[in-house]
Order: C-alpha cells, then structure tokens, then sequence
C-alpha cells in the first residue's frame, strides 16, 4: 500500500473538500510512528555501522523541508564509555593461633571498557502533527462533521487530564512539581531505647568493655582484641595474640579512641590465656557470665577487631559445647588443647581475645580460634566453625594470673596416644606419684569415660581433664587394649 504525503506527487485530488477528507483519514488511520521512532523511510545506523535502505513495501514519511528539519535537530547517537575501575585491597591474615599481621594482599580484575548497551536513534525524526484542514462542503458538510468530531477529541482530552489533575492533587502525588522520595522529610530521630535481649542492647552494653590490642613483634605488626575485666585497667585476651611482642610495643586503644601502652601481667601457653594491664582508671568492666550451664543453640553474639576493623558485632548460636581444640596455633601440640565452645557466629583472624556474651551482655567464653579451609592465597576466613574459651576457665586462670603472674594446669599424671581399635585414650606413660598412679592407673589401659563424659580420642581426655580445676575428684572409666576388662577408678586432680 502506497500512502499519500501532503505535497506528493501522487496526490491527484484537486477538491479541497476531498483533501481535507483525505487528510483526516490519514491523520486516524493509527499507522503514524510513535515518537521519538525514525520514520521508515529514513536510513539508520546499525551496530556494525552500515548503513541500511527499508524494505521498499514500508510506507513512507516524508515532512516538508526535511533538510532543514533535521539541521534543527542534530543526531544525538553516541557511546559512553566507562574507565576502568580498580579494586580495593582485602587482607589475608594468619589463622588458628597467627594474629592478624595486616598484610593484605590486592585481589586483581582486569580493567576494561565498557560500553552503554544502548544508542539513540540516528537521523530520521517523526513527521509534525499536521493541522486538519476545513472548508465549506456545499455538497454535504462531510468537512464539517470531521472537524466537530476532532474538535469534540480536544475537548474530551482537556477534560479527562482536568480530571485526573485533580485527583491526582487531592491524593497528595503533586505538591506543584514532581514529587519523589527524596523530597519526603526524614521521619522523627530513633529515640527508643533497643529491645531487651536484642543484639543491639547487648552491643551498647559490652562494646566499652572491648579493645583493639596492636602488637609489636618479630613476626612484624598485628592487632587482637582483648576485653576489660577492671577499672584499674586489667585486660584480659589470648596468649598468642601477645606472645613474642617486644617490650613496650604493646597497645590498647579504648572504645573511646584513646590509645595506651600495655604491659604484660601473666601468660599461660597451655591455656591461651594472658592478661595485660594498662594505666588507666574509670574502664567500664565487661560482666562474667558463666558457661557450665549454656545451652546448646543459645543465642550468643562475638565482638571484636577482625582484620583491624575495631568495634565489629556478629551474631550467632552455641553450635556445640567440649569441642577438643588446639588453640594458639600450635598445630600438633598437645600441650594447646583447651575444652571449647563452638559457635556460628562470624569470627575471624582479629577476633581473638575477644568476648563472646549471651544476650544478657555477660561473657561467656574468649574467642580463640577458627576452623578455615586452606586456599590457594591462604586463609579463607570465617566458614562458620569458631572456638571459644569457656569463662569458667578463663575465670579462674585469669585471676592467678593477676595474683601470682603464672597459672596452674589442672593434670591427671599420664601421657596417652589415641587408642587403635577402639574409641579413648591409650596411656603409654604414668608419671611417678601422679593422680593417676595412685589412683592405679597403669601403662596400656585405655581410659573411655570421665564421670559421665565418654573419651573418643586423647585430644579430648586432654580437654576434658582441663575443664576441672585441681583438687577436682573425677571417676575414670577403663579397659585393656582390646576394650575389656572394663573398671572404674576415683581421682583427685592436681595443678602444675
């Protein structure tokens, strides 16, 4: 179909009526291109920047004096390329036992340009409305009824958008211009106090008591944390996170920004436990809770400085309770072995001597070590798998460590090596005069069960044992090597 443009040369209707009924056919016909689409006669640009001539069966648009039309009107098609853009450099401390040293190394992506997927249309531009003509029809006032029905268009149009205006208005989406969320006034200050129990009260209440602890050492630089248990200025944290520092290279920066140097009370190794002590007065104290009576799938939330970022709140659960682990990053050494709680809560190199707090605010353990899969560029951080000290032991550690600079380790007397073929503990060796050679414990006996705790492997006699303090009496259940010959025996623990 061929459609006839005003000012063609196809146009053979010489009658001004026929014209101007034939003008307002076409301007209804609903084949007028929408706007801001080239008209179809009019090259356009394709991506690979050809140009192609529509198929010849389209109808055509033509408007007069398109040349200067279109020099009114520039093409406007153009590319916007990104730059590149870098990446910010993340840190892959040491794990398990190794201190954040705050070396990071910087993860790499290609930089490269990019494009906007999209262009504007190039060269052609919709023809403009035109005007319907009228004249005097004296054969039959066909013009007339054509422009009382435009004219009735019009009105209806002024109508319907009065209308909608209105209501538009009275509905509140207008306030004289265009209205977005950005011009909503900010809602009332929060000046609620947080809901009992939330992490948010727990943080407001322990956050005070948390410090960032910078390290000075011949490993180089690093940071833990640690938690006040004083006024006077009495920090308690890991040993491993100030193990090895040189003297007077130890800080403590506060929850309020100041930063003191730190000298060392007492350590001790086997635990993982020091305490350190600043000259300050005032410090908000955390508060001791108790972990002998924690539930497994208890709510619990860990504070500390991972990788350096102080005042940092994680949340989680008691994911397990007598967990055997090897603390201070002394793989291999059984002499590390502590009785731990395991939470789900994030904890990352950083977090060490850190609190972990019920939803009361009370400490109930000092978070010491992660389980985190090994990768190509080292560790891999928080997988889920934390480990904390129970406040119950570190309690009483702590406090001789004020008092005499040194702790005792709770000890039965034998060294053990797992059992084979069967699930405890083999003692190899009983220590002359130990608990347990006078409690009649003899070199080949497997030890299966402290009171009512069963011992699956000599990691976790080991951790059991040191949940006790000494002058704890404990009942050891054992058998011989092929696990017969089952017997009991009572012990008292003693301290070394």
């Amino acid at each position: 179909m061929t459609e006839n443009t005003p000012g063609s040369s196809d146009d053979t209707s010489r009658d001004p009526d026929q014209q101007a009924e034939n003008a307002a056919q076409q301007n209804t016909s609903g084949e007028m291109p929408p706007a801001g689409v080239p008209s179809p006669s009019t090259e356009q640009s394709t991506p690979s920047g050809e140009r192609q001539q529509q198929p010849p069966d389209r109808p055509e648009w033509t408007t007069p004096d398109r040349s200067a039309y279109a020099a009114q009107h520039p093409s406007t098609s153009q590319q916007y390329p990104q730059g590149p853009y870098g990446h910010p450099q993340y840190g892959s401390p040491q794990y398990q036992g190794q201190y954040a040293q705050g070396q990071y190394e910087q993860a790499q992506f290609p930089p490269g340009q990019y494009e906007q997927g999209w262009q504007q249309n190039q060269g052609g531009y919709p023809p403009p409305m035109n005007a319907v003509q009228t004249s005097r029809n004296k054969r039959g006032g066909r013009g007339k009824f054509v422009a009382g029905v435009a004219v009735l268009a019009l009105l209806a149009g002024l109508v319907g958008g009065g209308v909608g205006s209105f209501a538009w208005d009275r509905l509140g989406g207008s306030n004289g211009s265009a209205g977005t969320a950005l011009d909503a006034p900010p809602p009332a200050r929060n000046t609620s106090d947080a809901p009992p129990g939330s992490v948010q009260a727990v943080a407001d209440k322990v956050l005070p008591s948390v410090v960032q602890i910078q390290v000075q050492s011949m490993q180089g630089q690093g940071s833990g944390s640690g938690i006040v248990i004083s006024q006077d200025g009495y920090i308690l944290t890991n040993n491993h996170v100030v193990e090895g520092a040189q003297q007077g290279r130890i800080a403590v920066r506060l929850n309020d920004s100041r930063v003191l140097p730190a000298d060392v009370v007492g350590t001790a190794p086997k635990s993982d436990l020091a305490v350190l002590k600043v000259d300050a007065t005032g410090l908000n104290p955390a508060e001791l809770g108790r972990s002998d009576d924690l539930e497994v799938g208890a709510p619990v939330v860990a504070i500390g400085s991972p990788f350096g970022l102080s005042g940092t709140v994680t949340s989680g659960i008691i994911s397990a309770k007598n967990r055997p682990v090897r603390a201070g990053g002394r793989q291999g050494d059984q002499a590390t072995v502590i009785n731990a709680l395991q939470t789900d809560a994030a904890i990352n190199p950083g977090n060490s001597g850190g609190p972990l707090v019920d939803m009361n605010g009370r400490v109930v353990g000092i978070n010491s070590a992660i389980y985190s899969p090994s990768s190509g560029r080292g560790s891999a951080g928080s997988v889920g798998l934390g480990f904390a000290i129970p406040i119950d032991h570190a309690r009483r550690i702590s406090q001789q460590l004020i008092e005499t600079g040194s702790a005792q380790q709770t000890t039965l007397g034998v060294r053990i090596t797992p059992a084979q073929g069967t699930s405890g503990a083999r003692v190899v060796e009983v220590v002359p005069g130990s608990p347990a050679q006078q409690a009649g414990v003899r070199t080949g006996d497997v030890i299966t069960r402290v009171g009512n705790r069963a011992i699956t492997s000599a990691d976790e006699l080991v951790a059991t044992i040191r949940s006790h303090a000494p002058g704890d009496r404990v009942t050891l259940t054992l058998t011989n090597r092929d696990g017969n010959n089952k017997r009991t025996t009572q012990v008292t623990l003693t301290g070394q």
